[in-house]
């Protein structure tokens, strides 16, 4: 074995002694086997998971949506983290998650895979644009590298702390099309961390329409609403390998 890998593999196990690594979902501790996926065996298995297929559509570009997991619990917790918490390495382990949700519903390969973005002054602040790096791991999928073909023109205030109504208000107008990409006759997955009422990604789908896409298909790590909640059980739904 080289000497520069049995030193990166020493500085990891170092590093799992000091940072013991833990599920990304309920923290709990990882035996040996489950660190590299990052997920315990019991989140695995109890995960609220979607059925496969279309969540919802869309209200005004009546874009598909699609997310592997509901919005709710140790979800919603883990999300918060990601977004909130610094925790931006999340999104390696959210990827198979994401990747999975996509083969299930067969979505054919997009021409392009790009993100709802955040405000300069948002990214300044968190440091990391956490769309961005879900966009990454669902264009894996594909061989795709994300393309940022939408800037955000107008700083909003965050979705989380927004009623429903205001929600749908928030993000209206504060998307346009970035420019430099061929979009005329386009199919653009569009990747965001939640979707709850829809309007940050309707806003983004809109844009990318005006500017020649003729489908936007939408993909969310977890969703508060579409379809019903109850026609899965805790072990149905996407895979896990």
């Amino acid at each position: 074995m080289p000497l520069a890998e049995r030193l990166y593999r020493i500085g990891c196990g170092l590093l799992d002694l000091i940072y013991p690594p833990k599920c990304v979902f309920c923290a709990a501790l990882l035996p040996a086997p489950q660190r590299e996926e990052g997920i315990c065996i019991t989140c695995q298995n109890t995960l609220p998971r979607t059925a496969p297929g279309i969540l919802r559509q869309l209200d005004d570009s009546l874009s598909p949506v699609y997310a592997p997991l509901w919005y709710r619990n140790r979800v919603r917790e883990s999300v918060l983290r990601y977004k909130f918490g610094g925790r931006s390495h999340y999104h390696r382990v959210y990827g198979p998650l994401l990747r999975h949700c996509l083969l299930d519903a067969d979505v054919a390969p997009p021409d392009y895979v790009t993100w709802a973005p955040l405000s300069r002054q948002r990214l300044r602040k968190r440091g990391y644009d956490q769309a961005y790096l879900l966009a990454q791991e669902a264009g894996k999928l594909y061989g795709q590298r994300p393309i940022p073909l939408l800037k955000k023109i107008r700083h909003t205030k965050a979705q989380s702390s927004l009623t429903a109504a205001q929600r749908r208000r928030n993000p209206r107008n504060a998307y346009e099309y970035a420019g430099g990409f061929p979009l005329s006759g386009a199919r653009v997955l569009l990747v965001d961390d939640v979707v709850t009422t829809g309007a940050t990604l309707d806003a983004c789908a809109m844009a990318l329409y005006r500017a020649g896409c003729t489908e936007v298909v939408c993909l969310a790590l977890s969703s508060s609403v579409g379809g019903d909640a109850r026609r899965t059980s805790p072990n149905q739904g996407h895979r896990m390998t």
